[in-house]
């Protein structure tokens, strides 16, 4: 009852949105810089630097989430969200920084292709996350939500594609490796994407 009489704070809404946007532009540039491969201690730390703005948002958020005595949902639902968001953009830049710490000195169209699908991803998460602000309209915040799943399990083939194609190139065994882990980080931020449409399915099916 005395949550009813309230104002329920809105502020949480705007610091998903604050995230989102960091995230997309945190994918856009990996994506980019594979897409035309050059200047890229210069690309990785704009990367890096958009990582860092994302993380001062997360800290901010936080530090809401434990001083506000009212929140639109409950409080893991709202931690689980803003780190899962957060672990998409970490790992992201952890991509780009291993294409600059390991030398690479041409991408690749399989990670290229990758990092399209990462795009597409933050892209479907902002537009999901901003929904939430009308959560008791459910049916599009579940349909963004399988359409990232979707865009999950098109990364996961275009994984295994990816290193298959490279298992089989002829490359040194060094190559093979650096090129993996790529990958492989590439495709967990798509899989934390997913992290984040399950976190948000949980939220509508208990408050719609």
């Amino acid at each position: 009852m005395l949550e009813k009489l309230m104002p329920r704070s809105d502020e949480f809404f705007d610091d998903f949105d604050a995230q989102c946007a960091v995230t997309v532009e945190g994918a856009r540039i990996l994506h980019t810089l594979l897409s035309d491969y050059r200047d890229v201690a210069n690309r990785v730390q704009a990367l890096k630097e958009v990582e860092h703005k994302g993380d001062s948002v997360t800290s901010v958020a936080f530090k809401r989430l434990h001083q506000q005595f009212i929140t639109p949902f409950d409080r893991t639902q709202i931690h689980s969200l803003l780190s899962r968001i957060d672990d998409v953009l970490d790992f992201t830049n952890a991509a780009a920084a291993r294409l600059h710490y390991y030398e690479i000195q041409s991408s690749l169209p399989e990670a290229t292709e990758l990092a399209r699908v990462l795009v597409l991803c933050t892209e479907k998460i902002r537009e999901v996350v901003a929904m939430l602000r009308l959560i008791k309209q459910p049916e599009q915040i579940l349909a963004g939500c399988r359409a990232i799943k979707q865009l999950e399990r098109q990364a996961d083939e275009l994984l295994r594609a990816g290193k298959g194609k490279l298992f089989k190139s002829g490359v040194d065994h060094l190559t093979i490796i650096k090129w993996k882990e790529i990958y492989d980080l590439i495709e967990t931020a798509t899989n934390k994407c997913l992290e984040v449409a399950n976190v948000i399915e949980g939220v509508v099916l208990e408050h719609s």
